[in-house]
């Protein structure tokens, strides 16, 4: 494993750190390593793959639009 040092954190970063690693019962080093692969490695879903992750809740009229008078709103 690669040994990384960074220089010249602003010190409420670094109190930000240690506090949240404090709150986890970790180092603050653990956190670090553990903030580091969230935001370079992790694989976030793209917006399609969550849309398509979504259950089946209803058909299109259910969703459609209520004027204030409760009925279907036709102005488009």
């Amino acid at each position: 494993m690669a040994n990384l040092l960074v220089r010249n954190i602003e010190e409420r970063v670094v109190e930000a750190l240690k506090s949240r690693a404090g709150k986890e019962n970790i180092s603050a080093e653990a956190l670090h390593r553990i903030i580091l692969e969230e935001a370079l490695l992790s694989r976030r879903k793209t917006f399609a793959e969550v849309v398509a992750s979504m259950p089946e809740v209803g058909t299109d009229d259910d969703f459609s639009r209520m004027n204030s008078s409760g009925r279907p709103d036709v102005s488009g």
